[in-house]
């Protein structure tokens, strides 16, 4: 598996060390799949001398994927995003690869926690305030070594164990980018379904400002369990969806909504605002009381979080797929414009199929 040809491709060395020796010398890699991400699927792998369980990413080598790996490893020394172990450089299935050892998030997705939990607790207003608070920490350390993550979303964010008081840690920096602090110097529509930024759909250039406005969907979709924007249709986005996240045209239902705190929705009302210029920076998002002082501020009011994403699971597996497919055709190593196909979307055809049978009834 090692590499012994050199690339025809002239990349930038990596400004930290990595192995050139075969990642199986080190590391027994099994079959289980722990996850797929912008760039590349996750595995299971086990550290032959530590017997430490870690999880492995594979993605074909490229300036792009050098990219991801430079960001990552350079951010994961921060306790609230995964941690990167060893990188290897080798050949697999005739491509030059890396493989990324990361430590392994046993506790699984921040999604499925959150469903999880209504089967045994419920889910409070102060719970999630403090996961917001470890997904805000994350974005600041980003954002001081002015890098935009721009995939933010529920299911990059990993817990460390299954335990109460596990860590929750941000992972997958497929679309990460360096980006300048007084300049809007990013032009590549990046981004994932539900949680796009309206400057990034609107081809424009724009800054990690675009981070903000996918932490509003979070905390938005945290407190009611749906997203504030959804497609009706069988694109991953709707041009009715498009226009309500460009005017920032969305609602808080009172019947699912009268349990949250006003001071929360303020808060989301801030990160989802259509400007990015007039949306708050993370410091100032970190300061609010909301965050800040939620161990004593924030109301431990039960939310129907749990119970809706379970009511509408079938619709999130549709988001999912979206997400899927966007994913596939933004992960594109091009900064050129990307058109999202519907030819092989999964919802489309599953859509298409319903309403066959709607007219035969």
């Amino acid at each position: 598996m090692a590499s012994n040809s050199a690339s025809t491709v002239a990349l930038i060395p990596f400004p930290f060390e990595t192995k050139l020796n075969a990642v199986t010398d080190d590391y027994e890699v099994g079959n289980e799949a722990l996850g797929v991400g912008v760039n590349g699927k996750v595995l299971t792998c086990f550290h032959r001398q530590r017997v430490q369980k870690c999880a492995l990413k594979i993605i074909r080598d490229s300036a792009k994927a050098r990219q991801e790996v430079i960001l990552h490893k350079k951010a994961s020394t921060y306790p609230n995003i995964v941690r990167v172990l060893d990188i290897y450089e080798n050949e697999h299935s005739d491509h030059r690869c890396l493989f990324i050892v990361m430590e392994c998030m046993e506790g699984g997705e921040l999604f499925d926690r959150i469903k999880d939990i209504g089967h045994e607790n419920s889910f409070s207003e102060h719970q999630a305030a403090g996961i917001m608070r470890s997904i805000c920490k994350a974005v600041s350390h980003l954002h001081s070594m002015n890098v935009a993550h721009r995939d933010l979303k529920l299911e990059n964010l990993l817990f460390t164990s299954n335990e109460e008081d596990a860590e929750l840690k941000l992972t997958d920096f497929g679309f990460a980018k360096e980006c300048s602090d007084s300049t809007k110097d990013l032009t590549t529509p990046c981004y994932s379904p539900y949680y796009v930024a309206p400057e990034v759909l609107s081809k424009s250039s724009y800054d990690k400002a675009c981070d903000i406005w996918s932490l509003g969907v979070i905390m938005y979709i945290l407190l009611c369990g749906y997203p504030p924007f959804c497609s009706n249709h069988s694109l991953p986005i709707s041009p009715g969806m498009e226009t309500k996240i460009c005017t920032g045209d969305y609602q808080f239902p009172e019947e699912d909504w009268y349990m949250v705190s006003d001071e929360a929705k303020n808060l989301i009302q801030a990160m989802l605002t259509v400007e990015p210029e007039k949306r708050p920076n993370i410091e100032t998002i970190l300061k609010n009381s909301w965050l800040s002082e939620f161990t004593t501020h924030v109301p431990k009011t039960p939310l129907d979080t749990p119970r809706v994403l379970m009511d509408k699971l079938q619709k999130w597996d549709n988001v999912e797929t979206s997400i899927c497919e966007t994913n596939k055709y933004n992960g594109m190593p091009s900064d050129e414009e990307i058109n999202i196909s519907t030819s092989n979307n999964a919802i489309w055809q599953r859509r298409q199929k319903q309403q066959k049978n709607n007219n035969k009834e």
